[in-house]
């Protein structure tokens, strides 16, 4: 499909194939400008539905600077989109407080947006918000996945829930059964406010691999398409995940109310991995040693296997797919 723009591409080619996490153009002297977009989804619907606008901000923050990263960017900059219903002021400055605080958090100046009343395309109440974030990477610090051998290790960063991804499905299950306000004992929070946890942003952890010289063949940004994102690498290979930590609750509750069986539940949601990092096994012990002291708990989540047709398999205690 993206052949239409390839025309396109004439002062400023893109450095990788279209559909990475982000690309990247050459600005001279070495450098490359990345750029990535993306939005917060249906997660706009239950802030809506609760009233509850502070945190989706930090979300749209997230899920862009953290495709940036995919690509060895350090996060730069970025601009927002808001389309509301009506004129609110409190909303909207609601909104923006949280994209404040995911900025400051990512270490990215907001240095403009745009802001618009469509009353017509969206129903009373509600709204829609996205970002464009660029980044900055020397052309030959460019991380597309295409180093990721066979014997690689796979390290995951957890999740703080379910993220800007599958809100879709998670309230097709979920509020067939509860409600918003409700308070789940196994959850040990009302429903609506585990939905709205913020997307973790992850600069701060791979800034310091980076600022370390670790090899790092691969990040990958687990978002809609569960661990099929892994599969984006430019390498083909597969991907052995016989070592993940037990499910959050939350995904727990989604898989019984929704009635998944377990191959869907892991290309819908990150089930409580947001990001991995795959490196070589040289590297497992530092990589892990830099991410603990930045506060993070990582594990080796499994290994990159030689496999042509570029397979995920999935093993943990009572689950075995491949997807």
């Amino acid at each position: 499909m993206y052949d239409v723009f390839k025309d396109t591409f004439t002062d400023f080619p893109p450095l990788l194939d279209i559909g990475y996490f982000a690309n990247v153009v050459d600005i001279g002297n070495g450098q490359g400008m990345a750029i990535a977009t993306d939005g917060v989804g249906t997660k706009s619907l239950v802030a809506s539905m609760l009233g509850v606008y502070d945190t989706i901000g930090i979300d749209c923050v997230a899920m862009n600077v953290n495709d940036l990263l995919c690509v060895g960017a350090r996060p730069m900059a970025m601009v927002d989109y808001l389309s509301v219903s009506r004129d609110d002021p409190q909303l909207t400055q609601e909104i923006f407080k949280g994209i404040r605080a995911g900025a400051l958090e990512a270490g990215v100046a907001v240095v403009g947006g745009e802001t618009a009343i469509v009353p017509d395309l969206l129903s009373y109440g509600a709204f829609d918000l996205s970002a464009t974030a660029i980044g900055l990477v020397s052309k030959d610090k460019i991380t597309d996945g295409s180093a990721v051998r066979p014997g690689d290790k796979i390290i995951g960063l957890r999740s703080s829930g379910i993220h800007a991804n599958g809100l879709t499905e998670a309230r097709q299950a979920l509020l067939t059964n509860y409600a918003l306000f409700e308070y789940l004992d196994p959850l040990q929070k009302t429903l609506g406010e585990e939905l709205l946890t913020p997307t973790r942003i992850y600069v701060r952890a791979v800034t310091v691999l980076c600022d370390a010289g670790v090899d790092v063949h691969a990040m990958i940004h687990i978002t809609g398409g569960g661990f099929l994102n892994l599969k984006r690498v430019a390498a083909s290979v597969g991907f052995m995940l016989d070592k993940l930590p037990d499910a959050p609750e939350l995904f727990k509750l989604i898989e019984k109310c929704g009635k998944y069986s377990p191959g869907p539940l892991y290309h819908i949601f990150n089930m409580g991995i947001g990001f991995c990092i795959v490196v070589p096994s040289v590297e497992v012990d530092r990589t892990l040693g830099l991410l603990c002291i930045e506060g993070e708990s990582p594990s080796v989540i499994g290994t990159v296997i030689a496999d042509k047709d570029r397979w995920v398999y999935i093993l943990r205690r009572d689950i075995c797919v491949a997807i």
